[in-house]
């Protein structure tokens, strides 16, 4: 028998992308899932789709930033699958613009779902953990906690600190050796956020070189039975940590260069305030497209900031004698 069958998993974020492609891989192992996000309506098409791979799904609607209401669903949670095994904390909006322009209202919202939603996520599972002594905590990260990104500061400053609060967490936990807080770094994914994002440029996103999100959710499964503290998804996490230090000027100004100018669009908030309509399934298209004027892929940076560590490395190699 497959080790996760029957594993009982609850999912933030479950109505789209990432989320979504989760619970789907989770229910085809047989998995028992409890999904939270805003729009209930959204929440309740994963669940028929999940019911109809294999697993049980119960739809507990939940806004993460709500300190209570995901005191609620840890406890509905518990409740109704006796144990919970896994809580995937998957929760991620954003805001584009140049940080001055952007209203600082959405700045406020993107740290409160990024940042605040995800401890509000952990404060409510880790006592059931400790009851249990024992449970996996997965925290959707994303290479922009490595690479900063210009024109998404609030996003940026959210995933700096979700990095922090896993290694923090990681050091309380050290006396539960099997509690488990892991990381997932991937890089560009093809969801509907890009389209649900806040967008305060003038112009619309495009992307280009995103990856399959079930690639991310067959990542995120494999942490039930084989728990890390940190996963890359697209590029490897070493390389992340180095390119860090060497990529951020590229970066910003790839960024810069490469913003569809030749299209206006009007300012709007997106997500931040109000679930979207509709909610946008796993997928966001743009791997359907023919790339043109694109907002630099978090794969792209990946890419650039590789040669950037390898020419480094390469001018303090020592020359060869022939």
């Amino acid at each position: 028998m497959d080790p996760r069958r029957g594993k009982a998993v609850v999912i933030t974020g479950a109505s789209s992308g990432i989320g979504a492609a989760t619970a789907e891989a989770f229910a085809a192992d047989g998995a028992r899932l409890v999904l939270a996000a805003r729009n209930a309506e959204a929440l309740e098409d994963v669940a028929e789709r999940c019911r109809h791979a294999g697993g049980e799904a119960l739809v507990v609607p939940t806004d993460v930033t709500n300190a209570a209401a995901v005191t609620h669903l840890a406890g509905r949670a518990r409740d109704h699958l006796g144990v919970i095994d896994l809580w995937f904390s998957n929760v991620g909006i954003g805001a584009v613009g140049r940080f001055h322009e952007v209203p600082i209202e959405a700045h406020r919202r993107v740290i409160e779902a990024n940042l605040i939603g995800h401890l509000n996520d952990a404060h409510a599972v880790l006592p059931i953990f400790i009851a249990q002594r024992r449970g996996v905590f997965v925290n959707m990260i994303s290479v922009g906690a490595f690479f900063p990104a210009p024109l998404a500061v609030a996003y940026s400053a959210s995933k700096f600190g979700l990095r922090g609060m896993s290694e923090a967490l990681r050091s309380e936990l050290v006396d539960y050796p099997d509690i488990h807080v892991c990381d997932v770094y991937p890089t560009l994914v093809d969801t509907p956020a890009f389209r649900h994002s806040g967008n305060y440029l003038g112009n619309p996103v495009e992307v280009s070189g995103a990856m399959d999100p079930r690639h991310v959710a067959r990542a995120v499964v494999g942490l039930a039975d084989r728990p890390r503290n940190s996963i890359g998804v697209g590029a490897p996490v070493g390389l992340m940590k180095l390119a860090q230090f060497l990529g951020a000027a590229a970066t910003r100004r790839a960024i810069e260069r490469s913003l569809d100018r030749s299209r206006r669009m009007p300012a709007t908030a997106g997500n931040l305030f109000v679930p979207p309509a509709p909610a946008g399934g796993i997928d966001g298209g743009f791997r359907a497209q023919r790339p043109r004027h694109t907002l630099v892929a978090a794969a792209s940076l990946c890419g650039v900031a590789a040669l950037f560590a390898g020419g480094a490395w390469l001018a303090r190699r020592p020359a060869r004698s022939g």
